[in-house]
């Protein structure tokens, strides 16, 4: 009789995302998203930090699905010359019809204005997990990268800032590196595999 897998639930309805936590969870728990679930919210980001907004979507999911196991996550940019942002508000920066290039734009002309130069453009990715069930958050880690941020776009891969940020140790944007050399050191990476040790994988 085989073996039941024990279902992860993760709170997105980013098919990226989900397969990204299939590859790293599959071979232990049944691994799904949002997409098959229209009765459940779309859970409004209220918080000020990735810590808050995290939880957030992860207890209120889980509240609504008893006994499964929720994980989600929140992540963005922090440049320490505008004082931590966008942070929280990386995905619409540049307003509700915010895109990749218009948030972009806006960072690069409002680093501008702080005449901030080489390593005084320094940033930094972060993302935070949070693993919850029945409204009760079992696990909360955080993995983050560092870097600057470049005078100009350069690179054609990845996505959102990609194209603006180098990390440290690297001369060549996200955007540059390869795919398996981001994801080597990305701030996901690096908060799954803090995830992976605190729930003893």
């Amino acid at each position: 009789m085989a073996i039941k897998t024990e279902a992860l639930l993760i709170a997105t309805r980013n098919a990226h995302k989900t397969e990204e936590f299939q590859a790293i969870f599959g071979h232990r728990y049944d691994v799904r998203d949002l997409t098959s679930r229209d009765d459940l919210p779309e859970v409004e980001e209220t918080g000020t930090t990735f810590e808050e907004n995290s939880e957030l979507k992860a207890t209120t999911i889980s509240k609504r699905l008893p006994g499964i196991l929720v994980l989600a996550d929140d992540s963005g940019l922090e440049v320490d010359a505008l004082d931590g942002e966008p942070g929280v508000y990386s995905a619409r920066y540049s307003g509700p019809n915010a895109t990749d290039a218009s948030n972009r734009q806006r960072l690069l002309e409002l680093l501008t204005l702080t005449n901030a130069r080489g390593k005084e453009r320094s940033a930094r990715f972060r993302c935070v997990l949070t693993l919850a069930r029945d409204g009760e958050v079992l696990h909360q880690v955080d993995g983050r990268v560092g870097g600057v941020i470049a005078n100009q776009e350069k690179g054609d891969n990845g996505f959102g800032y990609d194209p603006l940020f180098i990390p440290d140790g690297h001369c060549e944007t996200f955007a540059q590196l390869t795919s398996a050399t981001k994801h080597s050191m990305s701030h996901r990476g690096r908060a799954v595999d803090a995830l992976v040790n605190a729930m003893g994988l």
